[in-house]
Parts: C-alpha cells; sequence; structure tokens
C-alpha cells in the first residue's frame, strides 16, 4: 500500500489513488513527499491515544537479552 494517498503518474502525469495508473498502466509515485515536522506539535495528542505512558505499553515493549546473556550465548555457538 502507498504511504500516501494521492499519487501521480510517471508517464502521462495523471492523478490517481493506485500505485498504478488507470490510463497508461505505468507506476505511479506519491505526489508529494510526506510532511513531517521536529516540531510535531500533534506529538502528545499521538502518545495520549497510544497510552505510551501507561505501565502496560513498557511491559508489551520487546526487550534485548542481557549482555551477560548474549556473551554466554555467543560463547556456547562458537563451541559447536
Amino acid at each position: 500500500m502507498a504511504r500516501q494517498l494521492l499519487q501521480q503518474c510517471l508517464e502521462c502525469r495523471a492523478w490517481t489513488l493506485a500505485t498504478t495508473c488507470p490510463a497508461c498502466g505505468s507506476k505511479a509515485q506519491a505526489a508529494a513527499p510526506l510532511k513531517w515536522s521536529p516540531e510535531d506539535h500533534r506529538a502528545s495528542i499521538r502518545r495520549k491515544m497510544y497510552e505510551v505512558e501507561s505501565p502496560e505499553w513498557v511491559s508489551g515493549l520487546a526487550t534485548l537479552p542481557s549482555l551477560k546473556e548474549m556473551k554466554t550465548e555467543r560463547q556456547s555457538t562458537e563451541e559447536e
């Protein structure tokens, strides 16, 4: 799926919502770059929406093994 809905054909410059042009059948690309700003004014709203401050959200994040566990695992695979 396209990252942006509005697409423009590279060949005939037609507008479409698909990644393939309905007029000529060639490839279409995003009509404009995605908008992003380091001064994201809606970040606080998104954090509230996804409840990132709740303990459930934090406990659901992926964790890496400890450095000690990774070293012992690497040593055991090297010995084999």
